[in-house]
């Protein structure tokens, strides 16, 4: 089963699009699963339902951290290797997909203010949302990317 199909599977179990995304990745580099749960939820849906950054994206950038970050702020050079991975994936993204930010990819207006209240997940939900395939997509490409790099 790829990544995608493991992230897809986790946004149709309940979890957030983030959540999906770096759940995926959680074994690959011994991040608990509750730790990974709780990290990762204020990113869903654009960041806390702001439908700024899409989740799946966020989910990205969190498990590129993860495979290729470290903790010394002098290295820059990581930090520069991290930084590129980073702007990479999301042109990526952005151009399989049109853009990287929830609204736009949900289609909804730049005005549109919405509730920090999460959306119950119904058929219904599922039928009109993208999400389920942008997560697949999303750890589709960061899979292939780690694989390329040597990461996983």
């Amino acid at each position: 089963m790829s990544k995608g199909d493991i992230a897809k599977q986790n946004f149709m179990n309940g979890y957030n699009c983030s959540q999906a995304v770096l759940l995926a990745f959680c074994e690959d580099f011994g991040l608990e699963k509750e730790t990974a749960l709780k990290i990762s939820e204020p990113f869903g849906g654009g960041m806390g339902r702001m439908r700024e950054v899409c989740g799946t994206v966020t989910g990205m950038f969190m498990v590129i951290g993860l495979a290729m970050g470290n903790d010394n702020s002098k290295d820059n050079t990581t930090k520069k290797n991290v930084y590129k991975s980073v702007q990479e994936l999301a042109e990526k993204f952005k151009e399989d997909n049109g853009s990287i930010i929830c609204r736009e990819l949900l289609g909804f207006q730049k005005n549109n203010k919405e509730s920090y209240v999460p959306s119950e997940r119904t058929n219904e939900y599922y039928k009109k949302r993208p999400c389920p395939e942008l997560c697949k997509y999303a750890a589709d490409i960061l899979e292939e990317y780690l694989k390329k790099e040597n990461l996983i």
